[in-house]
């Protein structure tokens, strides 16, 4: 494992990279709908980047080598600003986008260099020097974000010019403070499709923010490939082959991108064009950035490309509750029931104490007090696991309800709606507890929090399913986030992000993003149960009092009281 023992949970959040949960008074009617940026905006506009400053007359190696360093804040021109801190060969040759280290802070940065900056010197001399710094996270080339904890060296050679200092010899890369990495890069989800090609998941990369981002993106997913760890589950519409015909992708004034793509695309079948077009297009979208369509050409041939309709999820009807002898969709005080579903439910006599609604609400995944899991719905309560020690239950997309014992990761099992339980291969390798699972809205992903070698982590995997879509195995277990307590439950916020209600020394919530940073507050007094929702701003707490939480600007706001339970919905 990566994570260092005296690593914190609050510690995890990256201060710049604040996740805003939008305000709401009382709990949404319609779902989580909030403001958002205008078609294509960009999330934060690249005039407003951190600006660093260029090289000083007469500073000495460490000084230019720390100069060098802090001037990768300033990613304009391709880290113009850093290449002054080089010899014009040196500069040429670097390669900033190789990656990302990012550390503690600048001040806790070291530097030591083997001539004193006041030297007498002449041109041609030559100085080392090492930088060290508390390592935290690292974001590969592709844009891959991963945490990496502990003691960092990097190693330069400076030579003296023309009288001034200049580095000659850099490591590809650059390394960033945790308090401005997400003011110098952004998180952006490229998008690729499911095994049925009918649904869309999200691969979260980290590039600069810079107004070229378009090209970035799309030079990412022409040609690139999902991260290693997801790959089983999807698919990339672009054929191998498939290359930007130029390193640019201009957008015009009616914010039409256009893609100008090599020879290998012609010829492309219109189901290929248009999953292509579609998959771009939903990227763009999903990043912000400002493109109404992606018009595709070769050698300035307009390819007729069209779309393809994606599967979309039911709009959430608010918030699902156990109150007062009813069940339902809880909206302006008023609980309508879900047809099917709720008068089963009421009708169970054993304690309920856990509910997960399939997405189109005809029937929910049921945990008594017995510990078993059953699925209800359609005048029918049936006995899906009686196996002792269940977590709580997750239903997917296509009506398979996961269910596994805290003590057996490796016995994670998934159940169809006609009680047919298929043993899922290759669940956590190595775990020896799960205690909360949630399969994504797409049905592609298992999000579980496990506890390996003693420590409790947050992490994701592919679902591999058969051409019939049972699910037969996971793929590789890719780390999240550590967690240094416990943790009540474990949410979706939307397709990238995850909410864990967690105990440290106090009740708190973290969000996290799938690939990236976190953000950690205190949650309601009593919390006792988490649900979350397709939206980042959809997080809702229970209390033990039977209050129901939901944000309020900063801080949390009762939204309603004596609750009984707070279910949740599939891929949520």
């Amino acid at each position: 494992m990566r994570a260092s023992p005296r690593r914190s949970l609050a510690a995890l959040a990256l201060a710049g990279a604040m996740l805003a949960l939008s305000a709401c008074t009382g709990l949404p009617t319609t779902g989580d709908v909030q403001p958002g940026l205008a078609l294509g905006a960009s999330p934060e506009d690249p005039d407003f980047l951190p600006l660093a400053s260029g090289p000083v007359d007469g500073a000495g190696p460490a000084e230019i080598v720390e100069g060098f360093v802090e001037a990768a804040i300033t990613p304009a021109d391709n880290w113009d600003t850093a290449r002054r801190f080089m010899t014009p060969e040196m500069a040429a040759q670097w390669r900033p986008t190789t990656g990302v280290s990012i550390d503690v802070s600048a001040a806790s940065r070291s530097f030591a260099s083997t001539v004193e900056d006041d030297a007498e010197v002449d041109d041609g001399d030559t100085a080392d020097v090492r930088v060290t710094f508390d390592q935290l996270a690292s974001v590969d080339g592709t844009g891959a974000y991963s945490e990496a904890f502990g003691a960092s060296t990097s190693s330069f050679v400076v030579v003296r010019t023309d009288g001034q200092w200049r580095i000659s010899e850099a490591p590809d890369g650059v390394v960033l403070d945790e308090s401005r990495f997400s003011r110098v890069y952004d998180d952006y989800a490229l998008q690729f499709y499911d095994q049925t090609w009918e649904r869309l998941v999200p691969d979260v990369r980290w590039f600069p923010r810079r107004a070229t981002i378009a090209t970035t993106i799309a030079q990412a997913l022409i040609g690139g490939a999902p991260s290693p760890w997801l790959d089983p589950a999807v698919q990339n519409a672009f054929p191998a082959g498939v290359q930007l015909a130029r390193d640019a992708v201009p957008i015009d004034a009616d914010q039409v991108a256009d893609v100008a793509l090599n020879g290998a695309a012609s010829g492309l079948d219109q189901v290929t064009l248009a999953r292509m077009r579609t998959q771009l297009q939903e990227t763009f979208l999903a990043a912000g950035v400002q493109v109404s369509q992606v018009r595709f050409s070769i050698d300035g041939r307009t390819l007729d490309a069209g779309v393809v309709k994606l599967v979309e999820d039911p709009a959430d009807g608010g918030s699902l509750v156990l109150k007062d002898g009813m069940f339902g969709n809880l909206v302006g005080g008023e609980i309508t029931p879900l047809p099917g579903v709720s008068d089963e439910i009421l009708a169970l006599t054993q304690p309920i104490t856990a509910v997960d609604v399939a997405l189109d609400g005809s029937h929910a995944a049921v945990q008594l007090g017995d510990g078993h899991v059953y699925i209800a719905g359609n005048g029918n309560v049936d006995e899906l696991d009686q196996r002792s020690s269940l977590i709580r239950p997750s239903m997917d997309p296509f009506d398979y309800t996961w269910s596994v014992p805290v003590n057996a990761p490796s016995a994670l099992q998934a159940t169809s709606v006609d009680v047919a339980q298929t043993p899922v291969a290759d669940a956590w390798p190595g775990a020896s507890e799960v205690s909360a699972i949630r399969v994504s809205a797409d049905g592609a992903r298992i999000a579980a929090v496990i506890v390996v070698g003693g420590e409790r982590w947050v992490v994701v995997s592919a679902i591999i399913r058969d051409e019939n879509g049972v699910p037969t195995s996971l793929g590789p277990t890719e780390e999240i986030t550590q967690l240094q307590g416990t943790a009540s439950g474990l949410v979706w916020l939307g397709p990238d992000r995850l909410a864990v209600l967690g105990d440290t020394d106090d009740r708190i919530v973290l969000t996290q993003i799938v690939g990236g940073t976190g953000t950690v507050e205190s949650a309601p007094a009593g919390a006792l149960t988490i649900a979350g929702s397709r939206s980042a701003s959809g997080v809702r707490i229970l209390s033990a009092e039977g209050a129901v939480f939901a944000r309020s600007g900063s801080a949390w706001s009762q939204a309603t009281s004596g609750v009984q339970l707070l279910a949740t919905r599939a891929g949520h």
